[in-house]
């Protein structure tokens, strides 16, 4: 199956990351459905991100965070990434930055 590319964002790391429609689809619906309409955010943490970070248990998983405004307040959006296969695994709001190996700080 073919599915179609929902956005494709090269990232200061010069990795090519993307997300099929379908599982962005399954991010805002099942995972974390107040995502929904925050592919503009989720790009710019791509493209823009204030600190990249390699997860502590899987090496070819990066976390992006860059700092956002929701519900009048500010936060961190974290985009989850597969590294060696170029995918966004997941993306939601959080307080604070997880642990793991910072690679990269704007």
């Amino acid at each position: 199956m073919n599915e179609s590319i929902k956005f494709k964002v090269e990232t200061p790391l010069n990795m090519t990351i993307s997300v099929s429609e379908g599982y962005w689809n399954y991010i805002t619906t099942v995972k974390h459905p107040y995502m929904r309409n925050k592919e503009e955010n989720v790009v710019e943490t791509l493209k823009y991100p204030e600190s990249i970070r390699r997860s502590r248990t899987d090496k070819n998983v990066y976390l992006f965070y860059r700092q956002i405004i929701y519900g009048g307040k500010q936060y961190h959006l974290c985009v989850v990434v597969n590294r060696a296969e170029g995918f966004v695994i997941t993306a939601y709001i959080t307080h604070r930055i997880k642990e793991g190996q910072e690679i990269w700080r704007r």
